[in-house]
């Protein structure tokens, strides 16, 4: 049986609060007409570059009290990245089961702003607590990226919502199973729930996920094999000449 998400249960777009202008984020196809039903404790967005993954997933953030630049509840105002608010939030109602306690909102993009904060912590004297404890116990930028992904990952991920946007974008294939091990003790736990932004088949493959496609204004749930991820890997594994003889005779730019 696919487990139930104990937190988030789905989101919808307030209609009269969308401005009419069109300017982004809300001149992304899906915005105007957003309800989707979140059923899975694993709920994976999938589409190409530009559909709107991680705009979405920067609103959720915001509703569940996240930090928009990434992070844990503790960090909201820290200011550790550029941006600090999400405009397609605020013409969003969330409809959650219960609230989280905890969570987490893991940014690719910005995680090394979030280290460079932990050293920052560290070095200040007003700043009575060990920044390090929920991360592995040492700075994270004495790891290489993909090491400091996986002490956040590891220590830090138990119990609460929590949101990956690319986190593929650090860890080795061997390292994505890693990932997905530690997933699937969380949310076999009872007391976890994930939604993730990601262009790795690899991740795509959690089983009992619902896999959400952007690639379609109505956002359906698709097949890992619907995929155009899985698609093009698939056929560039199994027969790379071809892909190759295709590559070679487009025209340049």
């Amino acid at each position: 049986m696919k487990p139930a998400p104990p937190y988030l249960a789905g989101l919808r777009v307030i209609g009269e609060r969308v401005p009419p202008d069109g300017d982004y984020p809300f001149c992304l196809p899906f915005v105007r007409h957003l309800d989707l039903t979140i059923s899975s404790a694993v709920t994976i967005f999938v589409g190409e570059n530009g559909s709107g993954k991680s705009t979405l997933l920067e609103a959720i953030a915001v509703l569940a009290r996240l930090p928009l630049s990434g992070g844990a509840r503790a960090d909201l105002g820290a200011g550790h990245a550029p941006e600090e608010r999400s405009a397609l939030a605020d013409v969003l109602r969330p409809s959650f089961r219960r609230r989280p306690r905890d969570g987490y909102f893991l940014r690719a993009e910005f995680q090394a702003h979030f280290a460079s904060l932990l050293d920052a912590r560290a070095a200040d004297p007003e700043f009575t607590k060990n920044p390090y404890t929920l991360y592995g116990g040492k700075s994270l930028h004495s790891r290489s990226h993909g090491e400091a992904f996986l002490a956040v990952i590891q220590s830090r991920f138990e119990e609460g919502l929590f949101l990956l946007d690319e986190p593929e974008a650090a860890l080795s294939p061997q390292r994505q199973l890693v990932l997905l091990a530690q997933m699937q003790a969380l949310v076999e736990a009872g007391s976890a729930q994930f939604l993730m932004a990601t262009h790795s088949p690899i991740l795509m493959t959690y089983p009992d996920a619902e896999l959400v496609s952007f690639d379609d204004p109505a956002l359906p749930h698709v097949s890992l094999e619907e995929t155009s991820h899985f698609q093009i890997t698939r056929g560039i594994l199994e027969n790379p000449a071809r892909y190759w003889r295709h590559l070679r005779s487009r025209e340049p730019g």
